[in-house]
Formats: structure tokens, C-alpha cells, sequence
């Protein structure tokens, strides 16, 4: 049975096969399960210690008279404050009784006494054993378990998995089998599955051996079976985009060699406890990089095991919307949500990989690609900025006042920030993935040297891969910068409360605000024009010297602004000729704004015009070249 088992995986994917025949070996699986055994007998006997025994307190949890005491004493201490009052009230002049004083000290004795009383019984005296609410202990014993366990199952697979998955590249890399792995007749498709589910065997191992604990755990604790499957479908999504995103950064970071496993796995390392910590302390989904959040597991498990951080309030998640639908008012809702979410992800990355995996040089992303990855980008951030809630509370008032309202332009202003900067991150990523180096260009120009066709010239900047990627940019910019441009135009109209949710784009002014994303647009195409001129360069090493030079040119010039004490307000003008012109537009005159564009698109022309020289004559030298035979 277990060869025909081992010729059908082989038969299946003969990458996996391959994986688990370097990896199943009987010191291997008992070591991980061993591991697994040892991680759950410890889980359990830290949990068991403090197991109410004899000496279990009265005040104690699981003691059921705890709450009869305690309430007691709560009667007491209000009648000792109310008797005190009485004392206050009868010791001035005004109502000055010598016998009711009397008698409300000897009261206010006999009370404190009773409290004291109270308070030992509670925290002195041990609770009898007959009043121990075990049930309830066991109740909570395994919940602590199944908690336990989830959240190590979480950083086991996401952290170790990537960690292997990317050493397993590195070390196919080095022995040159990555290559005949290449050549092979496999789909990529089967190569990159074979190694997610191979690669990673003795941590599934590990998890395996403790899935029957947790499973029963869950259930001893009462949390629901849909719950705890939900949970494992979730963990499989976060499991495939992670390993998907673990090989993509394998086979594209060849400049970290060495250290890529370190890189990645501190990465998402980093990435979990950052978002368990905000999944325990931050409760706002109502913004657009709530999709950043759903990328870890640790919120929606908050949502189904409800105290996972000791909080015992119910999870906001059910107030999640995704284009005001209100998908966290269900768990099929939420769920769906995050594997479309994931989903998404998954998709552009197996794109990436299926590209890259035979070709170790070609793009992660054509430029068709491109222009649908930065359209799917905006329909994920607007649709977790475009949420329903009360947003807006006029001024003066308090944020749970029953004054306050939605407002749609706020809701916008809030996250401008969020969606202008995840858009900046995009479009520079699409820039550097986009710019073909010298040999391409010169491929192409060959080509195109021979055509005279405009209609193709134009049909080929837009999709052809070899060609510059000055078209290609422009298209993603106006992808992504559309929606911002028509939010600017419609703010007035959209209005209807007449408050100052728009104040911030009233003061720049509408049209400085529309020339701002203009300016943006421009410096964007000089920081392309000026890469892909570095990239026809001969020189070696274009792609650090393209990718410094336009680091350099955005940080720089407004680093030795801020140094030499030139400040925005004042000197305005400086800042807009600058290549962080942003800055001055609210202390410029339109006309001057105005000006910086015109200066910045001259500027844009010439970058252009010594470009399209450039690739012409590499187009004419590598048709002389191929005619004369050198």
C-alpha cells in the first residue's frame, strides 16, 4: 500500500515526491514528533499548575462562594460609606447630635468589623474543595490549551515554513539543480507546489502530531467546530500566500545571497507580532490598510475564540465592510473576506513566480499585468476606505456622542494618507519591475527600426515587453491617481452636512490640489525616463546605479533643504522647483504651482527626447551589428 501510495504522489507531482524522499527519514519524523510531544506535555503541565487544589483561594475564580462573599462585602462597604456620611452630617455645628453619634459609631464598628471579617474569610481562609467549580476549571484549562497551541501553529508554519522554503532555493541555487529543475518538464505550477508541500514536511509534522490535542482541546472548551475549521482554512490560505511570497523573494533576491532565509523569516517574524500586538490593543478596521491586517491570522482569530488577548469584549471585525457591504456582520462573511484577501495575493504572486521560474532575468510582471495589478490594488484599497460608520462628530462633542454621523469626505481625508502612500510603494515596485535593461531595448528598437507603422510603434509601448516603460508608468499612474483626482473635483458636492471635513483641500485650493497629483505624475515619469536611461548604459551594475540615482534624487534635495534651514512656508518657491515640491503648494499662488509643472514637464521632454535618441541609435548599432555579422 505505501508504494502504490509513493508511485501515485509520484505520478501526481514528481517534485513532491522528490522533496519528501530528501526529507521522511525515521530520525526526522521522530524527532519532530518528539518535538511536538514534548511542546504539548509542556503546554499542558504549565497550564495544570495552577490547578485549585486545598489550599485554592476563596477569592479564586473557579470558588463558588467567592461571588457570594464578595458581594457581601460590596453591601458592607457601601453601608459603612453611608453610615459615615451620617457621622459627617451629625458631628457640625448645625445638626450636632451626641447621642446619634454614639449610636453611628457603634454601628460603623459592628460594620468594619464585618468587613474585616469578610475580607479574611476571602483572602485567607481556602475554598472548600466541594465548592470548587471544576468544570468550569477544565472548561478554561483547555481553552488556555487550544490558544495556546493555535498561536503556535501560527508562527511554527509562517516563520519556520519561509525560512525553509527560501534556505531549500538558496541551497538548489548553489548546487546548480535549480537549473535542471528549470529544464525539467514540470509545469512551474507543479515544481513551486511540490516544494510548498515538500519543503516544509517535518513542520507539518510537527503540527500534525498536535492537531488531535488541539482539536480536542477546542472541543472540551465549547468553542464551536465551525470555529476551529474556519480557523484551519484560514491558516492553510495564510500559509499558501506566505510559502508563495517565501519562493517569489527566493528566486528574485540573487543580491542578498546568503542571507535571503534571515531576511524573510525575521520579516514575517516581525509582521506577526506587530499584528498581534495591534489585534490585542487596535480595534479600527475602518481605514485601507485593514487589508494589511487580514493578511495575518491574528484578528480573525480574535473574532472566533473571543478572549484570545484577554480581551473580553466582542471583536470589531463585525463591523467590517468592504464597499459599505457588511461582510463581518457573518463568520461566512468575514471568512470570505479574508480569503478573497488572500486570494488576491496568491494571484499576483503565482503570476510573479510562473513568469520568473523559467527565466531568472524576465519581469515579475508584463506591462499588461501591470495595468490590471494596479486596477485590482485601487479596487482593495477603496473598497476597505468606502465603510459605513460614524466617522464624524462635530466639534465639541465626544466621540461616542449620539451626534455623530458618517461622512463620506472624511472618511476619504482619513485615508488619503494610506492610499497615496501605498500607491507611491506600488508605482515605484512597477518602475523598477517595468524598466528593461540595455539588451532588451535593444531587441526591440531592432525591430521596431524596421517598422514605420505609428498605430504599432504605439501598440508595442503599451504592451510589448522589451520596449521602455514610459507608456506603461503613465497608464498605471493615471490608473491610480483617477479615483484621487475625482474625490478632489466632487468634495464640494458631496458635502451635504456643510462641515469642515474638506477644510484641509479648501485651504491648499481644488485646482493646487489637482496640480499636486500632476507635479506627482511628472516627477514620477522624470524618476522612469531617468532609470531606464541608466539602464542603456554599458556600465555594470545598472540596476543598483538606477535604483540609488532615484533613491538619491527623492530624498535628497529635500534632506539638505531641511539641513541649510530653508523651510516651506517661507520659502515656498524653492521647495515646489525642488523634487518634494508638495510641500510649498499651500504657501504658493496657483500661477506659480502652475509654472513648477510647466518647468518640470520641460524638464520631462528633453529627459525624453535624449532618450528616444538613445534607444534609436542602440536600435541602429544592433542592426549593423546583426548585417555585418559581428
Amino acid at each position: 500500500m505505501m508504494v502504490n501510495l509513493i508511485d501515485k504522489i509520484g505520478d501526481w507531482n514528481p517534485q513532491l515526491l522528490r522533496e519528501l524522499k530528501g526529507r521522511l527519514k525515521v530520525f526526522h519524523v521522530i524527532v519532530a514528533v518528539a518535538i511536538s510531544l514534548i511542546t504539548q506535555l509542556g503546554i499542558f503541565l504549565y497550564q495544570f499548575g495552577d490547578f485549585p487544589g486545598e489550599k485554592y483561594s476563596m477569592s479564586g475564580t473557579y470558588c463558588n462562594l467567592s461571588s457570594g462573599y464578595l458581594q457581601q462585602q460590596n453591601s458592607v462597604s457601601q453601608l459603612i460609606n453611608q453610615v459615615q456620611q451620617k457621622i459627617n452630617l451629625y458631628s457640625g455645628n448645625k445638626n450636632y447630635d451626641l447621642a446619634k453619634l454614639q449610636e453611628l459609631k457603634t454601628q460603623l464598628a459592628s460594620l468594619n468589623l464585618k468587613h474585616t471579617n469578610l475580607h479574611k474569610t476571602l483572602y485567607q481562609q481556602y475554598c472548600p474543595s466541594e465548592q470548587i467549580n471544576m468544570q468550569l476549571w477544565w472548561q478554561d484549562h483547555w481553552k488556555y490549551i487550544f490558544l495556546s497551541l493555535s498561536v503556535i501553529f501560527v508562527f511554527t508554519l509562517l516563520v519556520a515554513g519561509t525560512y525553509l522554503l527560501i534556505n531549500n532555493l538558496g541551497q538548489e541555487e548553489q548546487r546548480g539543480t535549480l537549473n535542471f529543475i528549470r529544464l525539467s518538464p514540470q509545469s512551474e505550477v507543479s515544481v513551486l507546489t511540490g516544494k510548498m508541500l515538500g519543503v516544509p514536511i517535518v513542520i507539518y509534522l510537527i503540527v500534525l502530531a498536535a492537531l488531535p490535542l488541539h482539536l480536542w482541546a477546542g472541543i472540551s472548551a465549547k468553542i464551536a467546530l465551525s470555529a476551529i475549521f474556519s480557523f484551519y482554512l484560514i491558516i492553510v490560505a495564510s500559509c499558501t500566500f506566505f510559502y508563495s511570497a517565501a519562493l517569489l523573494f527566493g528566486l528574485i533576491s540573487h543580491w542578498v545571497t546568503g542571507f535571503q532565509p534571515w531576511i524573510a523569516s525575521g520579516a514575517v517574524l516581525m509582521f506577526l507580532f506587530i499584528t498581534m500586538q495591534l489585534a490585542s490593543e487596535s480595534s479600527n478596521f475602518h481605514n485601507a490598510a485593514t487589508w494589511l491586517r487580514l493578511l495575518s491570522p491574528f484578528d480573525i482569530m480574535s473574532y472566533l475564540f473571543g478572549n484570545l488577548f484577554r480581551q473580553y469584549n466582542q471583536s470589531s471585525l463585525n463591523q467590517l465592510q468592504f464597499f459599505y457591504l457588511p461582510l463581518g456582520k457573518s463568520v461566512i462573511g468575514l471568512i470570505g473576506l479574508h480569503l478573497f484577501n488572500y486570494g488576491v495575493g496568491i494571484y499576483w504572486i503565482w503570476q510573479a513566480l510562473k513568469r520568473r521560474f523559467r527565466n531568472p532575468d524576465a519581469a515579475i510582471f508584463s506591462k499588461g499585468e501591470s495595468y490590471f495589478l494596479v486596477a485590482c490594488s485601487q479596487v482593495i484599497f477603496w473598497g476597505f476606505t468606502l465603510q459605513y460608520y460614524n466617522n464624524y462628530c462635530p466639534p465639541n462633542r465626544t466621540v461616542n456622542s449620539a451626534d455623530c454621523y458618517y461622512d463620506f469626505n472624511d472618511q476619504i481625508g482619513e485615508n488619503f494618507v494610506f492610499i497615496a502612500l501605498f500607491n507611491l510603494v506600488l508605482l515605484f515596485a512597477l518602475l523598477i519591475i517595468l524598466s528593461p535593461h540595455r539588451q532588451e531595448i535593444q531587441d526591440w528598437a531592432r525591430y521596431q527600426y524596421q517598422k514605420v507603422s505609428s498605430r504599432s510603434w504605439w501598440r508595442n509601448l503599451i504592451w510589448a515587453e522589451k520596449s521602455p516603460a514610459l507608456v506603461a508608468m503613465a497608464i498605471n499612474l493615471a490608473i491610480a491617481t483617477t479615483p484621487l483626482v475625482v474625490w478632489i473635483i466632487l468634495a464640494p458636492i458631496l458635502n451635504i452636512h456643510h462641515n469642515d471635513s474638506i477644510d484641509w483641500v479648501n485651504d491648499i485650493g481644488r485646482m493646487k490640489a489637482i496640480l499636486a497629483i500632476a507635479l506627482f505624475i511628472s516627477l514620477m515619469m522624470i524618476y522612469t525616463t531617468i532609470a531606464q536611461l541608466i539602464l542603456l548604459m554599458k556600465t555594470p551594475k545598472r540596476s543598483a546605479f538606477a535604483v540609488g540615482t532615484i533613491g538619491a534624487l527623492l530624498f535628497l534635495p529635500a534632506m539638505i533643504l531641511q539641513l541649510l534651514g530653508v523651510t516651506s512656508h517661507k520659502n515656498s518657491i524653492v521647495w515646489l522647483f525642488s523634487t518634494f515640491p508638495w510641500a510649498g503648494i499651500e504657501y504658493s499662488a496657483t500661477t506659480t504651482v502652475f509654472m513648477a509643472l510647466l518647468a518640470e514637464l520641460t524638464v520631462l521632454a528633453l529627459l525624453n527626447f535624449q532618450l528616444t535618441k538613445q534607444v534609436k541609435l542602440a536600435g541602429e548599432s544592433a542592426t549593423k551589428a546583426l548585417l555585418t555579422g559581428h
